[in-house]
C-alpha cells in the first residue's frame, strides 16, 4: 500500500548520541551512548519511567534540543552540523508534533489552530484555507472548524492537534504522550487515527508514551532505562 511496505529507508538515526546537562560535580547524563535506527514508515512506541531518557531523545530528533556527542542524522543529512536556522527549517518541513497538553490557542477557532505551520511556511491564505480544512476532515471534523478549543471536547481539541501536524504532510509526527489527557474511549479513537496516517499516508511515528494499552498500536517498542536502550521489539513477532 505504500513505499514503506516494500524496502524501507532509514529516516533517523542516531549514532552514539550522548546528552549531558550541567557542568562538573553538577552534571547529569540523560543519554549515555544510543544508538537507533527508524526506517521510514515505521510507528514506534517509546517507553520508559520518568528520567529515562525518552524525552530527550526525543527533543533531539525533533531538532528541539542537540546532542552533546554522538551523530544523529536525518534522512542521511547530518543534523549536528546544521546551524540553528538550518534546524529550524527541518523541523518546519518535515516534523509534525502532537502534544499531551494540545497546545492549542485558547481563543482561535480550530480552522486557524490548524492553519498556523502553514502561516510559517508563508502560502497564501486561500490555499490554507483549504488545506487546513481537509486535515479538519481527515480527523473526522468538517463542520467544526469555527469552534474554539473551549467550545470542544478533550478527544476533539486532540483530534484539532493532530490535524495541525498533519496539515504539512510531515515526513514524521513526534507525539509525546498523545493521549496523557483523555478517556480510554476518545484514547482508542485517537489511536486509531494515528493509525490510519501511519498505514495509509506513510507517516512514520514515534511516540513517547507510559499507556501499555496504546503500545499495542505500534509496531515496534524501545524501552529506555537510565539513559539507554533496555529493549527494542518488534510487536507481533515471536521471540
Amino acid at each position: 500500500m505504500t513505499a514503506a511496505q516494500k524496502e524501507p529507508l532509514s529516516l533517523i538515526k542516531l549514532q552514539g548520541v550522548t546528552k549531558v546537562y550541567g557542568r562538573g560535580g553538577a552534571a547529569m547524563p540523560a543519554l549515555r551512548g544510543i544508538d537507533m535506527e527508524i526506517k521510514k514508515g515505521e510507528f514506534v512506541a517509546v517507553m520508559g519511567p520518568s528520567g529515562s531518557g525518552k524525552s530527550t531523545v526525543m527533543n533531539i530528533i525533533g531538532c528541539l534540543d542537540t546532542p552533546t556527542a554522538g551523530q544523529y542524522l536525518f534522512n542521511n543529512a547530518p543534523v549536528g552540523s546544521m546551524n540553528r536556522n538550518q534546524r529550524a527549517l527541518l523541523r518546519r518541513e518535515h516534523l509534525g508534533f502532537v502534544f499531551q497538553g494540545f497546545n492549542l490557542l485558547k481563543r482561535t477557532s480550530a480552522l486557524e489552530n490548524v492553519e498556523l505551520p502553514l502561516i510559517y511556511r508563508g502560502i497564501k491564505a486561500a490555499e490554507r484555507h483549504q488545506l487546513a480544512r481537509q486535515a479538519l476532515a481527515a480527523v473526522g471534523l468538517s463542520g467544526w472548524e469555527r469552534h474554539t478549543p473551549g467550545e470542544l471536547s478533550g478527544g476533539q481539541q486532540q483530534r484539532v492537534a493532530i490535524a495541525r501536524a498533519i496539515v504539512s504532510q510531515p515526513a514524521v509526527l513526534l507525539a509525546d504522550e498523545p493521549t496523557g489527557n483523555l478517556d480510554t474511549a476518545r484514547s482508542m479513537e485517537i489511536m486509531e487515527l494515528l493509525t490510519t496516517f501511519n498505514q495509509e499516508m506513510g507517516v512514520t511515528i514515534i511516540m513517547v508514551t507510559h499507556e501499555a494499552e496504546m503500545v499495542h498500536f505500534a509496531r515496534r517498542v524501545i524501552h529506555f532505562r537510565d539513559g539507554l536502550i533496555a529493549t527494542d521489539d518488534r510487536n507481533g513477532e515471536d521471540g
